[in-house]
């Protein structure tokens, strides 16, 4: 069963960047997508962004020119660059994975492979 583990949370002030990245091991499909998705208390779960083997990329609105994500294929490695952080960017930052294709990249239910999450904390 591939493992997805995620690193890089912690607490930054407004306007300050995190990097956060995620490995998978055990994933050897050829053909696959990844993504990042973030929950915070009280709120429902959000797809932030998403990249597939083919390197497209998909962003929510809310992070659009904020947030970079980038794929290593070679080391199955996911990155989540995040920059201007705000307040609102506070949650458990999740990362998912799932083989083939889909039509809703940032959809949380259409992925079958999740990591452990790791906490951001954007203090103002």
């Amino acid at each position: 069963v591939p493992k997805l583990v995620e690193s890089g949370g912690g607490s930054v002030q407004t306007g300050g960047s995190l990097r956060l990245s995620c490995v998978a091991s055990g994933f050897t499909y050829g053909r696959y997508y990844m993504a990042w998705f973030r929950q915070a208390p009280g709120k429902k779960r959000e797809g932030v962004a998403a990249v597939t083997s083919a390197q497209d990329t998909y962003y929510s609105t809310s992070v659009k020119g904020r947030f970079t994500i980038s794929l290593d294929d070679a080391s199955k490695t996911l990155w989540l660059f995040m920059d201007n952080l705000q307040p609102e960017d506070t949650a458990l930052y999740f990362c998912a994975a799932s083989p083939e294709s889909t039509r809703d990249y940032l959809n949380g239910d259409f992925y079958a492979f999740w990591g452990q999450g790791t906490q951001v904390t954007i203090s103002s």
